[in-house]
């Protein structure tokens, strides 16, 4: 199928990579930001236009989610193939008189960042079994993990995906904020959270827990508190803490 990806952001910049990388080269990538549509083109030898949508059999939206609709409203072409790449939205999202699909990579992307595109989970859906059979042929060059997702539960690993990427990334940076104020280097912490991610692949989350709280060691939990002249800080190692407690009925 002749194929157009419409964004020029993180997730556009990292497919139109993968699927070059992995010989199916799409016909353009389209958008507005033209430097970084010229980036992308450089690097992959793919067209790029920011006024006209080529013609195509296939359109897949890469863009952040409040513009998927009206970006999917551009599309006027009948008949053709549309898909989105988030894991929060329905596939009804697309406005248009074509097919509409779900393309969800799993993986949290960053331009600079090389990343094994063979690991990342992809998550499909479709309207039909011929447009699902060509989404599944198409992810399967990419990746060895390809799955069938509805809405109902894409919209639940999204949400465990927050909770395990979105949300501990900042816990990355709340930390290295009074890392950073006592002139600590934050790199010392890497083999930690190296072997706490290392870990949780053979043991569940819940039973390699560890820390003050699980401990209910009430005199650590006080000193950590007093330490914490940041209000934003000091709310965080509370609210963790309790939510910890919580988990294993501890008082």
């Amino acid at each position: 199928m002749k194929t157009v990806i419409i964004g020029s952001g993180n997730v556009a910049y990292h497919l139109a990579k993968a699927f070059t990388q992995n010989c199916y080269s799409p016909i353009q990538i389209f958008g507005r930001n033209e430097e970084a549509l010229r980036e992308i083109s450089s690097e992959n030898k793919i067209p790029y236009a920011t006024d006209t949508l080529a013609d195509a059999d296939f359109y897949l939206i890469c863009v952040k989610d409040s513009a998927v609709a009206e970006v999917s409203s551009l599309i006027k072409k009948e008949n053709c193939l549309v898909a989105h790449t988030s894991g929060s939205l329905p596939k009804e999202v697309l406005l248009g008189n074509y097919r509409k699909a779900c393309f969800y990579p799993l993986q949290t992307f960053s331009k600079k960042k090389t990343l094994n595109y063979s690991e990342i989970p992809f998550f499909i859906e479709a309207e039909n079994a011929l447009d699902f059979g060509f989404l599944k042929t198409l992810a399967e060059t990419i990746s060895t993990l390809v799955t069938e997702a509805d809405f109902k539960k894409r919209k639940f690993v999204h949400l465990t995906a927050v909770f395990s990427c979105n949300f501990v990334n900042h816990l990355f940076a709340r930390g290295k904020e009074i890392s950073d104020a006592q002139d600590i280097p934050f790199d010392w912490f890497y083999p930690l959270i190296d072997e706490t991610v290392r870990k949780i692949r053979t043991i569940d989350p819940k039973d390699a827990q560890t820390g003050p709280a699980i401990r209910n060691d009430a005199r650590i939990l006080a000193a950590h508190e007093a330490l914490l002249a940041d209000s934003s800080q000091l709310e965080i190692y509370k609210v963790m803490n309790e939510s910890i407690k919580k988990m294993y009925d501890l008082k």
